[in-house]
């Protein structure tokens, strides 16, 4: 890689025609919901998806209820899909990989965009940051939710 690639495009922009709008989520005046697949965290939108246009997705995710059971085998219809660890801990298992990855604070993991996986544990302090590629996406459940893919 070139430390000093070629310009994609011509620049600078105009803040009128950048690729993406100038968006600030302030901490401060944060709102978390519950709206999200699991009921033992909530979810705070980043405000990428309005920034990038759906490109982009991004979520702060923090637990609210200690983690009672694997969240089974499932995968997202994305094409990226990144978590970066604030605070504590969470353990996966990934189809095609053995053994189990455990992603720590100050962790970040590239999650294989597209391949079932199995969430197995957390810390009950868990905070992460989650960026997915788009930002609307499915989320699908393997029927034998006890058998690896």
């Amino acid at each position: 890689m070139s430390s000093n690639p070629a310009p994609r495009y011509s620049g600078p922009l105009p803040l009128a025609k950048a690729l993406t709008a100038l968006a600030l989520s302030e901490f401060g005046k944060a709102e978390f919901t519950k709206e999200g697949l699991r009921a033992d965290v909530e979810y705070r939108d980043l405000g990428l998806a309005k920034a990038t246009g759906g490109r982009v997705g991004a979520k702060h995710i923090r637990a609210i209820k200690p983690f009672d059971q694997e969240t089974g085998w499932h995968w997202h219809d994305m094409n990226g899909h990144f978590v970066y660890v604030l605070r504590g801990w969470l353990k996966f298992r990934f189809a095609g990989h053995e053994g189990e990855v455990t992603v720590r604070a100050g962790d970040c993991l590239s999650q294989p965009a597209g391949v079932a996986h199995n969430v197995i544990g957390r810390s009950d302090d868990l905070e992460v940051l989650e960026i997915n590629m788009p930002a609307e996406y499915s989320t699908v459940d393997i029927a034998d939710a006890g058998k690896k893919p």
